[in-house]
């Protein structure tokens, strides 16, 4: 786990195409979608605390918690 994670090949490719669509943005949508995205993100660690809180009772007097 101390290796950077890198990505691959169809994910670079991704990349790829979501920066040119990025930079067709106006300066508006690029806010918005900043916005959306980063809600969209805090949404998705709240769900793995979640799962992982379930899964490994974590938060619940553990030592973790």
């Amino acid at each position: 786990m101390n290796q950077p994670s890198e990505l691959s090949l169809e994910q670079e490719f991704s990349l790829r195409t979501f920066a040119d669509v990025v930079k067709q943005m106006s300066r508006e949508q690029a806010q918005e979608f900043s916005l959306m995205l980063y809600k969209q993100m805090m949404i998705r660690e709240k769900t793995y605390q979640e799962l992982l809180k379930h899964q490994w009772e974590v938060g619940s007097g553990s030592i973790l918690g």
